[in-house]
């Protein structure tokens, strides 16, 4: 005799149940973050809804830069939006950099530029369509890059002595691609319910939540690291090498991801396409974040940058071969982790050379040419009608001629010691 099946569940119940599960496997982690006693998780928290509203913001203007527009208007507007990036580190750099050099004021520092963006974005959302939208986007920017700024100093201060700087920055960085994961859905929502300023306002409560938490954060303390020699504008001498190459993957990461939007355009590759090659970087970015406080104790820092250079030159060089939506998104995936690698190494660098006191002035430094360097590389594809293949065929050549640069360089000066806070602690 047969059982009687059971009863079939209606697809929106079975739909419900599947969002309440993944709802709870998202809270579950945020909770022990805030019952936490380590500083760093407070902080990680922080971080979390800050990058979750930059991804709010960065929504709603690809919808209302790119999506929205003609191809040829939107390489126009585009392109001024990718000079206005470049002023926030100019401006926010030299007015907050002496503040940020003595440890105290950190906490107060990353409360306000929450705050201003707050504030910020409620002003911006109803004017989205005027001439308000490149200033009030500026300011916006500008509170982003202060929080960019504080961040390396109170990761510094929180991180536990045991974690080390490399896994207290790779958990960060997991942490903001889960606030990108977390917010994207709600902001997709939003953008086709209310339009563009439908994620503005999710932004606006993202920073205003990010606010208060910074509210719960300890003092920072005050770094304990020996001085160091330090230029008079914040250059370090060992971080000459180290910056060559991670300024080239910052700008071979620009020129990418602007030359698959536009050879996605041109394709009539709908938005979704899209997204599904930047959700593969970011996704290739939280690999790297995983992987990084793995790598072997004693790992030379020189062979994560050649690591890195290689990988995307090899890839390139393959999707040069077929343009077909599979493999760009592979191509994207790799060349994400490659660029989340190459950063996290070198942001780890930056700050245990730092010295004592300057840690605000040499972050600022390197990160306007990194900026700079990301927003040039951004530009070739954006101004010109470069197609895929020549354009993935022009960033082959240019990460090999990054790696036989970065080798040269290695063998005038001769290899140094390996490092010991690449991998996991002892």
């Amino acid at each position: 005799m047969r059982r009687p099946r059971p009863p079939r569940v209606p697809l929106w119940q079975a739909a419900l149940f599947g969002l309440w599960r993944a709802g709870a496997a998202l809270v579950a982690p945020l909770g022990r973050m805030w019952r936490s006693p380590e500083p760093i998780d407070g902080y990680g928290l922080v971080h979390l809804a800050s990058v979750g509203g930059d991804a709010l913001l960065a929504i709603a203007l690809a919808d209302s830069l790119f999506f929205s527009l003609p191809v040829d208007e939107s390489r126009l507007r585009i392109a001024v939006y990718l000079g206005l990036t470049v002023a926030p580190l100019a401006l926010a750099g030299p007015l907050i950099v002496p503040v940020l050099d003595r440890a105290g004021p950190r906490r107060a520092v990353s409360l306000a530029a929450a705050a201003a963006r707050a504030v910020l974005a409620l002003v911006l959302a109803p004017r989205l369509g005027s001439a308000a939208l490149f200033p009030l986007a500026l300011a916006i920017l500008v509170g982003s890059k202060v929080h960019a700024i504080t961040k390396n100093g109170l990761t510094m201060a929180y991180a536990g002595r045991e974690e080390g700087l490399m896994r207290a920055n790779a958990r960060l960085g997991r942490i903001a691609v889960a606030g990108v994961a977390l917010v994207a859905p709600f902001g997709y929502i939003a953008l086709s319910i209310w339009g563009g300023p439908g994620p503005i306002y999710l932004a606006a409560g993202a920073w205003g939540a990010a606010a208060l938490l910074t509210l719960r954060l300890p003092r920072a303390g005050r770094s304990g690291a020996p001085p160091r020699p330090i230029g008079r504008r914040g250059r370090v001498g060992t971080l000459t090498g180290p910056a060559i190459a991670a300024v080239g993957l910052r700008a071979a990461s620009g020129f990418l991801l602007f030359l698959l939007a536009f050879a996605l355009r041109t394709a009539e590759v709908s938005p979704s396409g899209f997204g599904l090659v930047a959700g593969a970087a970011v996704v290739g970015g939280l690999l790297a974040d995983l992987v990084a406080p793995r790598v072997p104790i004693g790992t030379r820092e020189e062979a994560v940058v050649v690591a890195c250079v290689s990988a995307g030159c090899v890839g390139a060089l393959v999707a040069w071969w077929l343009f077909a939506l599979p493999l760009v998104t592979l191509y994207a995936l790799l060349a994400g982790a490659a660029t989340e690698f190459g950063r996290l190494a070198f942001q780890s660098l930056m700050q245990r050379a730092a010295p004592a006191g300057a840690l605000g002035r040499v972050f600022v430094r390197y990160e306007v040419a990194f900026q700079l360097a990301w927003v040039l590389g951004a530009f070739a594809p954006t101004l010109l009608p470069i197609g895929f293949r020549p354009g993935i065929g022009m960033l082959a050549a240019f990460y090999g001629v990054l790696g036989l640069l970065y080798a040269w360089r290695l063998g005038r000066r001769g290899l140094p010691a390996p490092r010991s806070d690449l991998g996991p602690p002892r």
